[in-house]
Order: structure tokens, then sequence, then C-alpha cells
């Protein structure tokens, strides 16, 4: 058995790679007989090759496979036509337009279903955005009180002192184990 490579492609194996699925698709043959044509030939899987075919060659080719398969139409044309043969090739022109519809359709699909879950993954996050945000403005306010009530105890601790001040020769103030003040007559 050929050991399986795992390296990566080289230019010269991408283009080998297209022009073999080029000249099947000219030839009316599948896809799928491509690739196990380049595996074999490059010691690597059919799998392999469809997925770098669809994942990067066949964008970069475009154009050629369009012209491959008008190639395709017009060897199917110059074949030996039977009587009614011109319907049959109305047929099979109808039949490439629905597959070609088809196939725009499914990317469109796949493309609005790839949207939907993105629209989803936004929703989500933010749900929880806007719960962070209520956590935070309770936090705000928690926060906003605790300083209110400082200021009201700085408060009574100013006047407190000016009390003190004013009363500075009779009173004093010291703080007891607990820490409490205790006003003590001098």
């Amino acid at each position: 058995m050929v050991p399986i490579r795992q390296d990566a492609w080289s230019k010269d194996e991408d283009v080998l790679l297209a022009e073999v699925v080029l000249r099947h698709i000219r030839e009316s043959s599948t896809q799928l007989a491509a690739f196990e044509e380049v595996g074999k030939t490059l010691s690597r899987t059919p799998a392999a090759c469809g997925f770098r075919w669809n994942s990067l060659i066949r964008k970069q080719y475009e154009a050629a496979i369009a012209l491959a398969k008008k190639q395709r139409k017009e060897q199917k044309k110059q074949q030996v036509k039977k009587p009614g043969s011109v319907e049959d090739d109305r047929s099979i022109d109808l039949i490439d337009e629905a597959i070609s519809l088809l196939i725009t359709s499914k990317s469109y699909l796949t493309e609005s279903n790839k949207n939907e879950a993105s629209l989803q993954e936004a929703l989500a996050e933010n749900l929880m955005l806007k719960q962070n945000l209520h956590q935070l403005e309770k936090e705000y306010l928690t926060v906003q009180e605790d300083y209110q009530s400082l200021l009201e105890i700085m408060e009574k601790a100013r006047k407190m002192v000016i009390f003190q001040e004013e009363d500075a020769g009779s009173l004093r103030f010291q703080m007891d184990a607990n820490g409490n003040l205790e006003k003590i007559k001098k």
C-alpha cells in the first residue's frame, strides 16, 4: 500500500488537480473520478483532493470551469443526432439550467443559514450584555447609597467637632474598648 501524504500542496500539484478536474468536466466525467485519478498520481486520498479543490482551487478556476462546461455542451451537440435530438438537447439544456439554479439556491441558503446563526449569536451576546449592565447598575446604586451614608456620617462628625470646640472647656471625648465615643467631663 502506498503511504498517504500529509504535507502541504505545491503550486504544481494545484495546477495538476485543476487540469485533471477540468478535463473530466469537458469529457462529461465526474469530479470524483478526477479526484481519484489525482489522488493516485500524487499519493493523496481522493477526499484530500476533493477538499483542496472545493476549498481553494475551484474559486481560482471559475472561468475555466464555465468554459469546460460550455465545451462539454458543444461536444454533446456535435455527436451523432438521432431523430428528435433537438428536443433532447433542449432537455439537457433545461436540466443544466435547473442544476445551476439549484446550486445557486443552495449557496444562498447556506449563506442565509450562516447569517441566521450569526444573528442568533449576536442576540445571545446582547442579552448577556444587558444582564451585565443591569447588575452593574444595581452595584452602582449600592455604592451611591453607601457614599451618601458616609457623607452624612462625616457631616455629623464635623458638627460634633464644632460642638466640641465650643464646649472644649467642659467636655472631652474618649473612645472606649468597643470603639465608641464617650463624653467625659473635665
